[in-house]
């Protein structure tokens, strides 16, 4: 009897890491379903790492090209606790409809605002950055990259500019 079971749980254990290797989330959640007696996403919930690898993933098929008016703004000189804010414009240069999949500050500090409806070839659009400076003293180059169906499919813009600290602020150490 244990015999039985120690082979049937090593074929379900194979089963389910050929699953694994070959993609097949369906078979091998059900494999880990029989092992634990609960489905995977009780016994392990996505994590917010995990969730932003899979929003990360290259939009599939036809693609087209974007051209940003600036790629780079420099804010300048602002005092820490500011938020600093710009419209990035750009354009749809290819024969498809674009469509932005994803924008992301490189930090909690900086967050694009943008449109998720499609945008004609040779149509407009704009981003708005918003970049919270608090805590973020002297020069600053923040970047957002941009997830589209574009080749390449990341596009990268940046806000930049020196922090200065609030009047009467402690010096940073």
């Amino acid at each position: 009897m244990l015999k039985s079971l120690k082979f049937g749980f090593l074929a379900v254990l194979v089963m389910a890491t050929f699953a694994c290797q070959n993609g097949d989330k369906s078979v091998r959640d059900d494999a880990l379903s029989d092992i634990t007696g609960q489905n995977e996403q009780q016994a392990n919930p996505v994590t917010p790492a995990q969730q932003t690898a899979s929003e990360t993933t290259t939009p599939t098929g036809p693609t087209t090209t974007i051209a940003f008016d600036e790629e780079r703004f420099d804010f300048g000189s602002t005092t820490e606790g500011e938020i600093v804010k710009h419209t990035y414009k750009f354009t749809n240069t290819g024969d498809e409809p674009l469509i932005i999949s994803r924008a992301k500050g490189s930090c909690g500090c900086t967050v694009p605002k943008y449109t998720t409806d499609p945008i004609a070839p040779g149509d407009t659009g704009e981003m708005v950055v918003e970049f919270n400076t608090r805590g973020k003293r002297g020069r600053k180059s923040q970047k957002v990259t941009i997830t589209a169906n574009t080749n390449p499919p990341q596009t990268f813009i940046y806000i930049e500019g020196d922090v200065n600290p609030e009047e009467g602020a402690a010096p940073v150490n």
